[in-house]
């Protein structure tokens, strides 16, 4: 959202996920449930957010208006905004909007994988895994896969001490092992279809744009080949 928006600003009025003295805690849809992603607030006055599905706390594509949003990129004819459209301008973003108002965001169209039918956003599965004490870096791709389109794969990076290890143990102090990562996801709620099936232990920095940007595409080309490797080599 950030390179289509770069003037758009949010009013974060309350995080609805604290309780405080003054505003009292918010329940969405489900008693005791809660909208995917970030909560990154209000929009101010003058910018109009709605979700693609147009229906609040519905998961689609961010879209907005307003004095804020561009015209066009830079050494383009075309207009980016579609003049059929509504001048609604499409920020590549996928999130919800609760019932107060608040944006979620939850990740980046281009990085959706589509695994067994559902849809499975990278950010949401690294800010799982990211919990994990021995997880420094992660990176979630979805693999080629015949049976379900995509595997959902995490190319992690351990911490210092810390061994990965084919075999889970729960003797071994500093070991990180498939099985345990997947029962750290499901004992964070994470959804079962989300749960990485395999993990790469990455050796080497995950590329970056010139902005600081994982070039998730490139990991995910290097992440296809290594399996390639060794699932030839078997």
């Amino acid at each position: 959202m950030t390179e289509t928006c770069s003037s758009l600003t949010f009013l974060t009025l309350f995080d609805p996920l604290h309780e405080t003295t003054i505003q009292p805690l918010q329940t969405f849809g489900v008693a005791g449930s809660k909208p995917q992603g970030v909560c990154v607030g209000k929009a101010p006055a003058h910018i109009e957010l709605k979700i693609s599905a147009d229906s609040p706390g519905h998961i689609g594509r961010i879209l907005t208006r307003g004095p804020h949003t561009m015209l066009r990129y830079w050494n383009t004819l075309t207009n980016r905004l579609n003049p059929n459209s509504e001048a609604w301008l499409d920020t590549g973003d996928i999130g919800s909007i609760d019932h107060d108002g608040n944006l979620w965001l939850l990740g980046r169209t281009n990085g959706r994988i589509k695994s067994g039918g559902e849809n499975v956003y990278p950010e949401e599965v690294e800010a799982i895994l990211l919990k994990h004490p021995g997880i420094a870096s992660v990176v979630i791709v979805g693999i080629p896969d015949a049976h379900v389109t995509e595997m959902v794969t995490a190319c992690i990076q351990p911490r210092e001490n810390w061994q990965w290890s084919e075999q889970s143990s729960s003797n071994e102090e500093f070991q990180l092992a498939r099985k345990n990562l997947q029962q750290h996801c499901i004992e964070n709620h994470l959804s079962r279809f989300k749960i990485p099936k395999m993990f790469i232990v990455w050796r080497k920095p995950f590329p970056l744009t010139t902005t600081g940007k994982v070039r998730r595409d490139q990991v995910r080309k290097e992440a296809t080949s290594q399996l390639q490797t060794l699932h030839s080599n078997l």
